[in-house]
């Protein structure tokens, strides 16, 4: 009987307002008594009074934050209910954001606040992630999941998704951001070589051959709402929206593969086309309860098409449900009994050609924009009965307050309890808060969990617990890069040690040992990892190195040149005439060196090339100043150094 009072609220009031009525009436009867009979009843009737004031003491308005939502839909259905909207610093009883919630904002909330959003969800809403999880479970239960088209993610996966397109070289492939929605920044292509490394997104292998209805491809949206994560408990709307494209649908080719109107069923972009229609029965947008009606007119089997859906839907849940889990327990300690979360995501889902549900992209955020009758009728309905299932009125903080009190007072009492009992007391709440959402579920139905098919999903749940702890060839490159990281930082620890010890005043004996020491400490290649970490930064020149590095590219001037490289890509270039006039120009002033260089006398030498001086000894006077002149010429960064033109004359 309790239960039946906490969740039909509205009956109860008509109830007291009823009971003020039959209270009055007594009142009449009792004073006509009280005139026959000669009794003292004035005392009763104060008692009757107090007990009326009692019970009629108005209950608290529900408050709801609406900060950050952009739907007015929402307000409307608040208000129909009752709710008054607060702000966000004020005690709310439900906070309902259009943007993923935080950690930060989920540690601050209290045992009676409530929020539309699960922390850790995105581990099916981006499609990056979505796709990484549903890869994982499809490695472990290759026939079970096997609902979502063929996809890679970009960087880590772009040399698989290449090597697969040249082996298929007839499939086509859909390029999404990981973290996009309405159709932005999607591109149909047969090819994957303008793909750079560094792009960021995924790529699924595009389904050619969908179920058409009057030869237009359409999607469904389909309103999945998630009440509790421990235990996990799913609803799926029988309602939502079935998403046409406004081109007749054609397989992709060359010529219509960049028409969005034909491959994309986005409202977002189709609304944008010349041919979006808007009629509910014939139009760009109908409802799923259409999509019966006409899959029952072709005599399919309705029930087996959802029974599909609703396996699918479930399972791409699960696949995240270790993390949703972990996330949940670690935000919310405190919610032990009330569930302090709900999230109603829209599922997109295609139906190929032998109508099997494949899974597109899970929205965390649906879109609740009422630009059409149809919009508002089915998101209305939705809402409305979402809000009903929530039951914000059992989440009352006065309530909350006194449960916390007498959980002390008989913690405090009762002495040592067992956590069997604690666990008992909390099932039976869960138990009264599910009866409630159950008899309250209006146009939802529960799909999770079942009696029928709850065993089905046991394996799934098992084996992500446990990959999730698993080690993978990534997880083992991060370890062994963390691994090396601390070897670093340890190493250069003891150097910074070493370096602040040496510092000290040493006995004469131990000086010699330290600086060796310290020397070998630097010959690590730690000041290099630095020098890298920092090349922004302005270094000192060594003279000595600057003198070998110009003396290696005087080397290699000279081979170039003696090994006829030069007059090689002259003439390849002239002869497949690609020959530009600055090359004529440095052709010119190469031939001039050539014939200034050959009034010298070639030097012997002993160690694989001749030697600066040993070259200027047998250069004559005029060959000297015109090999010079040409040289500062080409290369008038050498001439600014005259300590360096040994160097110069070489080549």
């Amino acid at each position: 009987m309790a239960n039946e009072s906490s969740v039909n609220l509205h009956i109860n009031e008509d109830s007291e307002s009823s009971d003020w009525s039959s209270s009055d009436e007594k009142q009449q009867t009792q004073s006509d008594t009280q005139k026959t009979t000669n009794q003292p009843l004035p005392a009763i009737k104060e008692k009757k009074e107090i007990g009326t004031k009692k019970k009629g003491k108005k209950k608290r308005t529900v408050t709801v934050c609406l900060t950050h939502c952009r739907y007015d839909v929402i307000r409307r259905v608040a208000q129909k209910f009752g709710y008054r909207e607060v702000s966000e610093g004020e005690n709310w009883n439900m906070y309902w954001t259009d943007l993923s919630i935080t950690v930060d904002r989920c540690k601050e909330m209290k045992r009676f606040q409530k929020i539309n959003h699960f922390p850790g969800m995105l581990e099916i809403c981006r499609k990056d992630l979505l796709a990484r999880n549903l890869n994982r479970m499809l490695r472990l239960f290759p026939r079970d999941y096997n609902f979502f088209p063929k996809t890679w993610c970009f960087p880590a996966d772009l040399g698989e998704a290449i090597t697969y397109s040249r082996v298929r070289k007839n499939k086509t492939f859909i390029l999404k951001p990981d973290a996009g929605s309405q159709g932005r920044g999607i591109v149909i292509t047969k090819s994957l070589k303008d793909i750079r490394p560094c792009d960021r997104g995924i790529c699924q292998v595009y389904l050619s051959k969908p179920f058409l209805i009057d030869g237009y491809k359409f999607d469904l949206r389909v309103y999945t709402l998630i009440t509790a994560c421990d235990p996990l408990r799913v609803y799926i709307y029988n309602e939502g929206l079935v998403r046409f494209a406004t081109s007749r649908y054609k397989e992709p080719n060359g010529i219509n593969i960049t028409n969005v109107f034909m491959h994309l069923t986005n409202y977002a972009v189709n609304k944008h086309s010349r041919t979006y229609n808007q009629d509910q029965e014939a139009g760009s947008k109908r409802k799923l309860s259409w999509l019966n009606n006409y899959l029952n007119g072709l005599h399919h089997d309705v029930e087996a098409i959802w029974y599909r859906i609703d396996d699918v839907i479930i399972k791409t849940i699960i696949s995240a449900y270790p993390v949703l889990k972990h996330s949940y327990a670690a935000c919310f300690p405190n919610h032990d009994v009330l569930p302090a979360c709900c999230e109603l995501l829209g599922i997109d889902i295609l139906l190929d050609k032998r109508l099997n549900p494949q899974i597109l992209e899970v929205n965390h955020s649906p879109s609740f924009h009422t630009d059409t009758e149809l919009d508002v009728e089915v998101k209305d309905a939705l809402l409305t009965d979402m809000f009903a299932m929530m039951n914000l009125e059992h989440c009352d903080k006065r309530k909350v307050i006194r449960e916390d009190r007498k959980r002390i007072r008989e913690r405090l009492l009762s002495g040592v309890t067992t956590k069997d009992s604690h666990l008992s007391g909390d099932l039976k709440c869960f138990t009264e808060y599910f009866k409630a959402e159950m008899v309250n579920r209006g146009g939802f139905r529960l799909v999770y969990p079942c009696t029928n098919t709850e065993h089905n999903y046991a394996k799934y749940f098992d084996q992500g617990q446990h990959s999730l702890y698993c080690d993978t060839a990534c997880s083992r490159a991060r370890e062994a890069a963390q691994n090396a990281l601390r070897d670093e930082m340890q190493l250069r620890a003891k150097l910074e040690a070493a370096k602040r010890v040496s510092s000290k005043p040493k006995p004469p004996g131990m000086e010699l040992a330290s600086t060796k020491s310290i020397s070998r400490a630097s010959s690590i290649p730690l000041s290099v990892r630095s020098d890298y970490n920092n090349s922004f930064d302005p270094q000192v020149i060594v003279e000595i190195e600057e003198k070998e590095r110009l003396q290696k590219l005087a080397q290699r001037d000279y081979l170039v040149r003696s090994q006829g490289i030069l007059e090689l890509v002259y003439f390849s270039m002239k002869k497949n005439n690609i020959l530009r006039p600055q090359d004529e120009r440095k052709y010119a002033l190469f031939d001039k060196i050539r014939q200034a260089s050959e009034i010298v006398n070639k030097p012997t030498t002993n160690k694989g090339g001749p030697e600066i001086s040993d070259m200027l000894e047998g250069i004559t006077e005029k060959g000297a100043g015109e090999a010079l002149a040409v040289q500062k010429e080409l290369y008038p960064w050498r001439s600014n150094k005259d300590k360096y033109k040994k160097h110069i004359g070489r080549v």
